[in-house]
């Protein structure tokens, strides 16, 4: 009790100073981190988080559920974009791409460790999320076709990379017996038992929605209970039947997206609510997770690590994927760095520290730390100066561009 209401106090005291706090580039997601390592990551918490619980852990995963839920239902959004914005090479090719630098980058830093515990993290920290410069997506400096990368790859790389995420961390803890073959059977079983799930769930929800409307049976504005609903049923059905909770929800958010035309787009309004409110609380225990792994200072080689997992395994990968297509130098550039970690990763790591020994965990969490913390700084400072470096790169460009001159024309003779 002590804990809900030390939370919801947080929230309303930042609700009421927001504005004035986001002068100071001060973030909810900077906020709650701050309050998570004062109040429940110091040696005498007034907080007190044990996140070893099985409740904590369900929670935590619901927490991506619905975070999952919401990013498919904007591919509403995406479809009036009026061509591609290179989302099929930053998900097909940069992203697998990263994956694969950021575990060779661990085996580099953390030399002798385990490849599987090397996956482990490089999924955990590479997924981006822009919570923390969500700003950037309302910056008209910004050229809109960027925006509509990044939003894109945010929306979709997580849920790309749950189902792997699963797979790596149950070859660390499998029991004895258990055969590669059978691990990737079952990955493969929980994915296609999510995906049917999610499926005939969305499909049926949508159904239900579109008839409640066209009958008059339900008006719009009721119908975000329904919004809200679907993830946690979702969630809760896959599970039931040994399938991707994760995988299940994303699948049907991407089936109900089709039916906030029909409801109007204020259907989702209560759930994305209610998924800031679970990211804000995802990011409390990743404050108190922070604290905890850092009592004793920040080895070097993590610091090494956060960076080039921020900087090398992603730049790289982004910038090649996007050459030859319509995007200049410069946004294939921003697209590369404007690559912050968030809620993502702080999940997966709150559910490796649950699952992994001990040991394993540690190591996860320590990178996870770092890089999100690190990546909220560095992306923070300069999410403003690619900005202005945007506007004043298009005023040089209408500078630059010749004026028209009228063509001179010949008086007409007189016959």
């Amino acid at each position: 009790m002590i804990a809900l209401l030390v939370l919801l106090s947080l929230l309303f005291l930042w609700t009421v100073v927001s504005d004035r706090l986001a002068r100071w580039s001060i973030t909810a997601p900077i906020t709650f981190a701050a309050a998570g390592i004062l109040l429940s990551g110091l040696d005498h918490p007034v907080v007190p988080l044990d996140v070893d619980t099985h409740t904590f852990q369900r929670a935590i995963e619901l927490v991506l559920a619905v975070m999952l839920f919401t990013d498919a239902t904007e591919t509403r959004d995406y479809a009036r974009l009026r061509g591609p914005v290179g989302e099929g090479r930053l998900l097909g090719i940069a992203l697998p791409a990263s994956v694969v630098l950021a575990t060779l980058a661990g085996a580099l830093v953390f030399p002798g460790t385990s490849w599987w515990l090397l996956a482990v993290a490089a999924l955990v920290v590479m997924p981006m999320d822009l919570a923390p410069v969500l700003m950037i997506l309302r910056d008209e400096r910004v050229p809109l076709r960027v925006r509509a990368a990044l939003n894109i790859e945010g929306g979709f790389n997580d849920g790309l990379i749950s189902p792997l995420f699963v797979f790596c961390v149950a070859n660390l803890v499998s029991a004895e017996g258990d055969t590669f073959g059978d691990l990737l059977l079952n990955a493969l079983k929980g994915a296609v038992y999510a995906t049917v799930v999610g499926s005939v769930l969305g499909f049926l929800a949508s159904l239900a929605v579109r008839r409640a409307l066209r009958s008059g049976w339900a008006k719009p504005a009721s119908l975000r209970m329904a919004g809200l609903a679907l993830p946690f049923l979702t969630y809760a059905a896959s599970v039931l039947v040994e399938g991707n909770g994760f995988v299940a929800a994303f699948v049907a958010g991407l089936w109900y997206a089709n039916t906030v035309s029909v409801a109007g787009g204020d259907s989702l309004d209560l759930v994305q609510d209610v998924s800031h409110l679970l990211a804000l609380a995802a990011w409390y225990a990743f404050g108190a997770l922070a604290a905890e792994a850092f009592a004793d200072g920040i080895a070097l080689q993590v610091l090494a690590y956060a960076l080039l997992v921020l900087t090398v395994a992603r730049f790289v990968p982004v910038v090649a994927s996007l050459t030859g297509t319509g995007f200049t130098r410069a946004e294939r550039a921003a697209i590369g760095w404007l690559g912050p970690r968030g809620v993502t990763s702080i999940v997966f790591a709150v559910l490796a520290s649950v699952q992994l020994p001990e040991r394993e965990a540690d190591f996860v969490v320590n990178v996870t730390a770092a890089t999100v913390l690190l990546s909220v700084v560095l992306h923070g400072v300069t999410a403003e100066p690619v900005a202005r470096r945007f506007a004043r790169h298009g005023a040089a460009c209408r500078e630059r561009r010749p004026l028209r001159r009228r063509p001179h024309r010949h008086p007409r003779s007189r016959l």
